[in-house]
């Protein structure tokens, strides 16, 4: 009898990294849910299509991270239609760019919402399913390196990256009796439609990091070490931010 294929959840798969980071894990021979805002369907579809030519399984599971009935519901309409829940990748995330005395309130609370609220209920759901199926499992969020050394005109960003390295350290330390794996990934500038969104003055400055690295971050580039996370060949990795950002930040 063939083993049944593992399952995994990737929020903000329409995308940038959670596209290809689903499209990887597919190719490692995962069935996947792909997350991301309704209004992103027709993207999801999209990646849905390219993962189905890996020969892996592809659901659409949409909806706001940030609101928690819609997590609920991601993760009992993937476990209901593929079997289950092996690794959540919780990559959904938003950017923006303001200096901390031209910022609002509203800017503020929305980014938090999304980055470490929804980081938060996507770690809660899925730990609480994977601890019920009893076959621990792998939990990913999204921190920054931004997340690692807070830059100008981006705390808000920042402290939610921040949050979510406590979030996995904390979490790491709760669940790994129960099989359970919690660690995250700190990109640097990677060449996504969040970073081509940000104004033209960070873009050049991201041009001249990219030119010092000898090197353009890409998305796959981050889905390459996801993929090592949720494998079995990282068991010993636990609470940990792993830095992808080619020695930018190099120290830190």
């Amino acid at each position: 009898m063939a083993t049944p294929k593992r399952v995994a959840i990737v929020t903000g798969a329409a995308v940038g990294i959670g596209k290809a980071t689903a499209i990887r894990l597919a190719q490692d021979g995962w069935n996947i849910a792909l997350n991301d805002l309704p209004s992103s369907i027709d993207k999801l579809v999209q990646v849905a299509e390219q993962v189905s030519l890996t020969g892996g399984e592809a659901i659409l599971v949409p909806g706001d991270v940030s609101e928690e009935e819609a997590v609920k519901k991601m993760i009992d309409d993937t476990v209901e239609k593929l079997g289950g829940v092996d690794a959540m990748i919780a990559n959904a995330g938003i950017s923006s760019v303001a200096p901390l005395t031209h910022m609002t309130a509203e800017t503020w609370d929305k980014t938090f919402a999304v980055n470490a609220r929804g980081t938060f209920l996507c770690y809660k759901y899925a730990i609480l399913q994977m601890i019920k199926q009893g076959r621990g499992g792998r939990v990913v969020g999204a921190s920054s390196a931004y997340g690692k050394k807070a830059g100008p005109n981006c705390a808000h960003y920042s402290a939610t990256k921040f949050a979510i390295r406590g979030l996995t350290q904390a979490a790491a330390q709760e669940v790994g009796k129960h099989g359970i794996t919690v660690n995250a990934y700190a990109p640097g500038f990677i060449n996504t439609p969040m970073l081509q969104n940000l104004p033209d003055e960070v873009k050049v400055a991201v041009k001249e990091i990219w030119n010092a690295q000898g090197y353009e971050g890409q998305p796959e580039d981050v889905a390459n070490v996801v993929s090592f996370l949720v494998s079995e060949k990282s068991g010993l990795i636990n609470g940990q931010t792993l830095s992808i950002n080619g020695g930018w930040h190099v120290m830190d």
